[in-house]
């Protein structure tokens, strides 16, 4: 039983005989080393007149001979300036206590506490230079900071540079109501009730918490401190539902103070907030919107500040599996994809060795094994579409994990009556549907290292190439479409997860045709593109005849997909979905709006009226929708043209009938799907 502690003891004696800077041989050794180094720069420490004249200087301040006898002012402040850069340089690239970490195996990093890496304070860079309505004043905010505080830091006031308690005018910028938010027993409500609408809205689509122990933690942290005195006021909202919640024991038939929690991530609970904000219809948001033109200042604020905050508390940048989900949960948080919070979820959990079937087993948790999958293949299927979206290499591969995909399991067979087996949990039912996606990532990723490459964009696309994706398509398509897509008779009693749901697993099949097309319109086939350039007609080629119908193949299907995905945006949209969507669907939008613009397609209305629902929480969706609507309006004029694929297109405007038709949403129900098997 006490070899390991043995062997933690020997590693540790003979780490530190290996980094013993005090003992003389390694004196001697870097005494040594400093000699085979170069001599130091010499630092130029002229004055400001010698500098912008280019002469030689004194170095002494205020007895320079030239400032003197030219009467100019003897100042240094650019070199007060160099040095001041390179002292913030040197401390921003300064390691952080990483040290602890690095000798404990990965399994250990599973718990949510905070790490000790992030026990500094923190102070953002940018409070040295205010700007209007983003940060709040300057606050060492760690891992420690009590949850009122930490309110009272987020719900600061758009302009609070100076201290003390911000006045209600202070709040103008942010609509009528926000002068409350100086209250903390307001901001506490307040914050409970944006939780509330990230796990009716958000968590249906991302389950990355638990939400019982996630609210356990925020109660607790928000009821173990008071305003000043150390205890909660007994009218305050939390100590109001905690009587609530310790009579009642929702928790899991325990009161709440028997079971351990910890503390929640600042970060983590600033980026949940911010999530709320994005889709809470509270009358301070609503007068917020009505004052800034339908847009939430306030939300916005809300987000930057749990962006900036996860960054300077360098979530991205120390292993754990709370900062693995902060930052898959910051990603589709912002406005514009960036694509830095996922490659640092997914750095996080391949330095956390999540990628090992042997590690997952090894965590006994089975609450955070279980986060630890769904993260994973969260992260792994946003890296796969994220690359093959905007034309950028994967950083995963097939071969860069092992773990067993876990997916819901059928009934068991002494269950007669389907009805009466358990339902599953709003993160299995997603589960349901991952292991389609992930088949559907994997051709994903194989299009994006093929397509995105400079010898693609020179050359052309091989036709060997292309009918290869083609066929994995339509693979693809017979074997899970059927089962995740949306079926021929769509129920109109679906609830909002079962119809985003489906409906975005069918719109991310079709996108795949619609990438498709595009990068052959861009690009051409390297077997026609040959023939061109030696001179010769395409016609002429030997394979013309096999090319062409490729390409036509492509294009019925990029066109089909595309109509598809406009009748799956009206019908949500119809139903007010795409206002409560967390980002799932607006890719698909966007580019079936472009192809069906460019193709001077009537269908494109939906497209359009999707994105403008989208800029409900997303601004930029309406901007995309204006430009769908410009592009539409000069394919009408004939100013747009198709490239490599204009030998296959139709006419543009030639929409038929019975396509027009499917294409009404008026009645949704009944002929938005039929029209489209």
């Amino acid at each position: 039983m006490d070899r390991p502690d043995r062997t933690e003891q020997e590693a540790s004696s003979s780490a530190s005989q290996a980094f013993n800077f005090s003992s003389p041989t390694m004196q001697n050794q870097i005494h040594e080393l400093a000699k085979t180094l170069p001599p130091p720069r010499k630092q130029n420490t002229a004055c400001d007149a010698c500098r912008a004249r280019k002469v030689k200087c004194n170095q002494l301040p205020g007895q320079d001979k030239h400032c003197l006898s030219k009467n100019y002012p003897c100042t240094h402040l650019l070199q007060q300036a160099t040095t001041e850069k390179k002292r913030n340089a040197a401390a921003a690239k300064r390691p952080r206590t990483l040290s602890a970490s690095s000798a404990s195996g990965p399994a250990e990093h599973m718990a949510p506490s905070g790490h000790p890496g992030t026990a500094h304070g923190y102070q953002s860079p940018r409070s040295h230079f205010p700007q209007q309505g983003l940060f709040p004043p300057a606050h060492p905010i760690t891992v420690d900071t009590q949850t009122p505080e930490l309110l009272a830091y987020i719900f600061s006031p758009p302009d609070a540079r100076t201290g003390g308690s911000p006045s209600p005018s202070a709040y103008a910028e942010w609509g009528a109501l926000a002068y409350r938010l100086a209250e903390e027993n307001f901001r506490i409500e307040f914050a409970l009730d944006l939780v509330e609408v990230f796990f009716q809205i958000v968590h249906s689509r991302l389950p990355l918490l638990n939400p019982v122990q996630f609210r356990g933690r925020l109660h607790l942290s928000l009821s173990s401190t008071g305003p000043q005195n150390g205890s909660t006021s007994p009218n305050t909202p939390v100590a109001q539902q905690q009587r609530t919640r310790n009579s009642s024991s929702p928790l899991g038939g325990q009161p709440a103070q028997q079971q351990p929690q910890r503390p929640l991530h600042p970060a983590l609970v600033a980026t949940v907030i911010a999530w709320g904000a994005k889709f809470s219809e509270h009358p301070l948001f609503v007068a917020d919107r009505h004052r800034n033109g339908g847009q939430s200042a306030f939300a916005k604020v809300l987000i930057h500040r749990a962006r900036d905050l996860a960054e300077d508390m360098k979530v991205h940048r120390i292993p754990t599996a709370e900062n693995v989900v902060i930052a898959l949960l910051i990603e589709p948080l912002q406005s514009r994809f960036h694509g830095f919070w996922l490659g640092s979820a997914i750095r996080l959990l391949l330095d956390l060795q999540i990628n090992h079937k042997s590690v997952m087993s090894n965590i006994h948790d089975p609450e955070a094994r279980g986060t630890m999958i769904f993260a994973w293949w969260m992260a792994c299927l946003a890296d796969a579409y994220r690359s093959v979206y905007y034309r950028r290499k994967p950083m995963l591969d097939d071969d860069d994990y092992d773990i067993d995909f876990y997916t819901v399991g059928p009934v068991p067979p002494d269950i007669v009556d389907a009805s009466q087996a358990p339902r599953p949990s709003p993160r299995e039912q997603l589960e349901g549907y991952y292991k389609a996606a992930h088949a559907l990532a994997r051709i994903a990723r194989q299009m994006s290292r093929q397509l995105w490459r400079p010898a693609t964009e020179s050359d052309g696309i091989p036709v060997d190439v292309l009918t290869n994706f083609i066929d994995l398509l339509n693979e693809w398509r017979d074997e899970y479409l059927q089962h995740v897509g949306v079926p021929p008779a769509f129920p109109a009693e679906w609830d909002f997860v079962s119809a985003v749901t489906a409906c975005a697993s069918d719109a991310t099949y079709h996108i795949m045709w619609i990438i498709l097309f595009n990068a052959l319109d861009d690009f051409g086939i390297r077997e026609l593109n040959e023939v061109t350039r030696a001179g010769t007609p395409e016609a002429m080629s030997p394979q013309h005849a096999q090319i062409e119908e490729r390409k036509r193949k492509i294009m019925n299907e990029a066109l089909h997909g595309a109509l598809r995905i406009a009748g799956l945006a009206g019908v949500l949209a119809t139903n007010g979905y795409l206002k409560l969507d967390c980002a799932v669907m607006h890719v698909s939008c966007i580019q079936a709006g472009m192809l069906l613009a460019r193709l001077a397609r009537p269908e494109v209305t939906n497209c359009i009226t999707g994105l403008e629902q989208y800029a409900y929480a997303y601004e930029e969706c309406a901007d995309q929708a204006a430009e769908i609507k410009r592009i539409y309006q000069q394919a009408l004029s004939g100013e747009t043209e198709l490239n490599h694929m204009a030998t296959v297109a139709p006419r543009p405007g030639a929409a038929g009938d019975s396509v027009s038709s499917a294409m009404n949403v008026d009645h949704p129900h009944s002929v938005v799907f039929g029209s489209f098997q």
